[in-house]
């Protein structure tokens, strides 16, 4: 099974949706989607809410494998059910489209330029369930906000140290050092880690493969020696704040590619909607995003 997965990654043509919002970022994601704080009045509600919408994001005919290639999940969406089965049994059962699991715990104070990701203390136990429900791989992120070599280094170091623990579970990282896109030193800052990305990757061993998750550059075709290079996968982008228009227009001039939105996806979807609304609002983006995905 593991196979057929990673032959629909490296093969196939689209991209990947990023449905891991967490704790500290749900409230916006459900504000977006017009359902604001009096709604609930717990964290259990507010995360019963989330699953519900990212329950109708994913049973959507809109939201279908020949256009998406991998779905990042939220711990707590893995841990639940979506028709009857796992979310990600069911998105690779029915969808045919691999999950991938968030497993930071989210970010240090900013040093050197940098927030660090704090320690995954249940990391090995967090990789043991992924497995068991199937999962292909995982994702985590830290951020990078000016152009500081030492604290670039030590924040690709660090994500390729996780990697590294990853890779020996069994699973494939996509590894995400986000350049911040508000960073005054924003073009300074990517060339660094696409430095310190290649002097990583150029010590993986032969038959370790990881994806890379990138904030879309200022510089079109910074990212090309990536997408070339032996060890990876893939390179996706994240959308970073970017509006859907701005973030589409960017990545469809970084060849070789693939989006990993978020808000960029989910932009203009409501729970007020009708379903057919919902469907088409879901349907128009993911065909825009798609479109500039395989450029």
């Amino acid at each position: 099974m593991t196979d057929q997965k990673l032959h629909r990654l490296r093969t196939g043509r689209g991209f990947i949706a990023a449905l891991d919002q967490s704790g500290g970022s749900t409230p916006k994601a459900l504000r977006l989607y017009g359902i604001d704080e009096g709604a609930y009045a717990t964290d259990a509600e507010m995360f019963d809410l989330v699953h519900a919408m990212r329950t109708r994001i994913m049973t959507s005919p809109s939201f279908d494998g020949d256009r998406i290639l991998g779905t990042i999940l939220f711990e707590q969406t893995m841990d639940r059910e979506i028709e009857g089965q796992g979310a990600a049994e069911y998105l690779w059962d029915v969808k045919r489209i691999p999950s991938f699991l968030k497993v930071d715990k989210g970010l240090e104070p900013e040093n050197a330029g940098v927030r660090l990701m704090k320690p995954i203390d249940d990391l090995d136990d967090l990789l043991a369930r992924a497995r068991a429900h199937g999962v292909l791989g995982t994702k985590m992120r830290s951020v990078v906000h000016l152009a500081d070599e030492i604290g670039v280094r030590a924040a690709v170091g660090q994500q390729f140290g996780v990697a590294r623990r990853i890779l020996a579970a069994g699973l494939v990282p996509i590894i995400e050092p986000e350049v911040d896109i508000t960073s005054p030193q924003k073009a300074a800052a990517e060339v660094l880690t696409v430095a310190a990305l290649e002097s990583e990757l150029d010590r993986l061993a032969p038959e370790h493969h990881v994806m890379l998750k990138l904030t879309l550059p200022e510089h079109d075709g910074l990212y090309a020696p990536l997408v070339a290079h032996p060890r990876v996968l893939r390179v996706v982008a994240l959308s970073g704040g970017y509006s859907r228009t701005e973030a589409v227009a960017r990545l469809a001039r970084q060849h070789g590619v693939v989006a990993s939105f978020s808000r960029a996806l989910t932009e203009g979807l409501t729970a007020q909607q009708t379903q057919p609304e919902f469907d088409a609002t879901l349907d128009e983006a993911i065909e825009l995003i798609y479109r500039a995905s395989i450029t």
